[in-house]
C-alpha cells in the first residue's frame, strides 16, 4: 500500500514539475526590448500602422488573435535583431492541415516563419510550422502536442543595400524551435506572402498573422544587433 502511494506522489511531482516548466518563461537579456508582456498591447497596431490593435489578453497573460480583426505589428522598426516570442496551438480536433493553428510571424513585416499544429498533422511542402513560408521546411520536426507553449529564438539579419538602394546582401535567417537550431544563417532570396510592401528594406516591424485560428502568443522580446 505504501508503495502504491509513494508512486502516486512520484507521478505527480513529475507532473507538477512539467506545468512548472511548461509556464516558465525565458527572461530578456539586458538592451532587449520587451514586445509583450501579459498587460497590454501598447506597443502593437493594426496592419495600417495606424489603428490599435484589436487581439484580446487572456486571463493566463497571452495575447490571441481575435479572428476578422486582422493582422497586428509593431509601432516600431528594426533592422538586424534577436526576436524571442512564444506561441501556443490551440485544440482543434475537427480541423486539419493549414486549417489547424495557422498564424504566422513575419520578419520586418515580410518574410513569413509559419506557425501551424505540426504535431501529426499534415500540410504541403515549405507550409508547416517553422517553415520559412514557400522557401524551406525546418531541418526537423519540434512540434509540441497542441494546447503546450513552444519556442521561436529568431536571429534576423537584414538586408543590405548599395547607395542606390541596389540589394547588395540579402536577409539572412536562424531559427531555434523548441530549442533546437531547424535554420543555420540560410538566405531569404524574396519576400514571402501576405506581408506588408514587395520590396526588400533595411527596416521594418514585426507582424503577427490573423488566420482566423485563436493562436496565442506570450513573452515577446527584441534586441537590436549591430551589422
Amino acid at each position: 500500500m505504501q508503495s502504491r502511494v509513494v508512486i502516486a506522489l512520484c507521478l505527480a511531482l513529475v507532473l507538477m514539475a512539467g506545468v512548472v516548466a511548461q509556464q516558465r518563461q525565458a527572461r530578456p537579456p539586458r538592451g532587449a526590448t520587451v514586445l509583450f508582456d501579459g498587460k497590454d498591447l501598447s506597443k502593437w497596431v493594426s496592419r495600417d500602422g495606424r489603428t490599435p490593435a484589436r487581439w484580446e489578453i487572456t486571463p493566463n497573460g497571452a495575447m490571441q488573435v481575435k479572428a476578422g480583426t486582422g493582422d497586428i505589428m509593431t509601432r516600431d522598426e528594426f533592422g538586424s535583431f534577436q526576436l524571442h516570442i512564444e506561441f501556443r496551438i490551440p485544440e482543434m480536433p475537427g480541423a486539419s492541415g493549414q486549417g489547424k493553428g495557422n498564424s504566422g510571424v513575419y520578419l520586418h513585416g515580410l518574410y513569413e516563419i509559419q506557425v501551424l499544429d505540426a504535431y501529426q498533422n499534415q500540410t504541403y511542402s515549405k507550409g508547416g510550422c517553422a517553415s520559412i513560408y514557400g522557401i524551406k521546411d525546418p531541418d526537423k520536426n519540434m512540434a509540441k502536442p497542441p494546447g503546450q507553449w513552444q519556442t521561436y529564438d529568431i536571429t534576423f539579419i537584414a538586408p543590405k543595400f548599395d547607395s542606390s538602394g541596389n540589394v547588395l546582401a540579402k536577409p539572412r535567417v536562424t531559427l531555434r524551435w523548441n530549442g533546437e537550431i531547424v535554420h543555420n544563417s540560410v538566405e531569404i532570396p524574396n519576400i514571402t506572402v501576405g506581408g506588408i510592401g514587395n520590396q526588400m528594406r533595411a527596416t521594418g516591424p514585426i507582424l503577427l498573422q490573423d488566420h482566423g485560428n485563436p493562436v496565442q502568443y506570450r513573452n515577446i522580446w527584441i534586441r537590436p544587433l549591430r551589422d
